[in-house]
């Protein structure tokens, strides 16, 4: 259990320099939250009974890839993929699983991108390769599937086909309000650009050269520029 809560500690540490990193050059940081979980031994035993897995360390590790967690919240659906390619190109850190639920939603209308990554954790006799499950998702992909979990639960995990069909409408009302904010930032963010190319190329014009004659005659008169 400590190698892969020091596995849960290498990689936020990682994804904190990533995020400070990101926010100091582009003043924007495409990272909302993150948390964290470890999986108790009793959950893990569980699971591992659910999937006839021998209760042995070794076939525990082997099987069990989600005893530690991290869950990043992002702004825009963008930003999902852009933080999994900068954690993903990270030279240790190797990536074991991908599942694109964003692109290919669970039929419950579940949206998130999930990865399997393995990081190594220095231990003091030995180098412990560890599986870290990691949980992308926007903050409205967020929001759903923290209630949908409530009321999974409420059911015992068999919820009623009405219920199951406005959980999938909700989430593709998600998934429209991701779409509508992230289209928004963009506009946004091209007229600032366009503003600040507007300003760069007035002030780069050099000052207007007056003839002093001009200057003169402007003076006595009492005009101002």
């Amino acid at each position: 259990m400590m190698s892969y809560k020091f596995g849960i500690d290498e990689l936020m540490t990682k994804i904190n320099v990533l995020k400070e990193e990101f926010t100091h050059i582009h003043r924007y940081s495409p990272i909302e939250h993150v948390g964290s979980r470890l999986k108790t031994p009793e959950s893990i035993i569980t699971k591992a009974r659910r999937k006839n897995s021998p209760l042995t360390l070794d076939d525990i590790r082997k099987n069990i890839v989600d005893i530690a967690g991290i869950r990043i919240t992002c702004s825009f659906i963008s930003d999902t993929y852009r933080i999994a390619d900068m954690i993903g190109s990270q030279s240790d850190v190797r990536i074991l699983e991908v599942k694109d639920y964003i692109a290919n939603p669970k039929p419950n209308g579940y949206k998130s991108l999930h990865l399997i990554v393995e990081i190594p954790v220095f231990m003091s006799d030995r180098v412990q390769p560890v599986p870290v499950e990691l949980q992308i998702r926007t903050i409205a992909m967020d929001f759903w599937a923290s209630l949908e979990h409530k009321i999974f639960y409420k059911y015992d995990g068999t919820i009623p086909t009405p219920l199951l069909a406005e959980l999938t409408e909700a989430a593709d009302s998600a998934n429209r309000l991701d779409v509508t904010m992230e289209r928004l930032h963009d506009e946004v963010a091209e007229i600032k650009s366009d503003k600040s190319g507007d300003a760069i190329h007035l002030n780069a014009m050099p000052p207007m050269a007056l003839p002093r004659e001009l200057l003169v005659a402007m003076l006595e008169r009492g005009t101002t520029l």
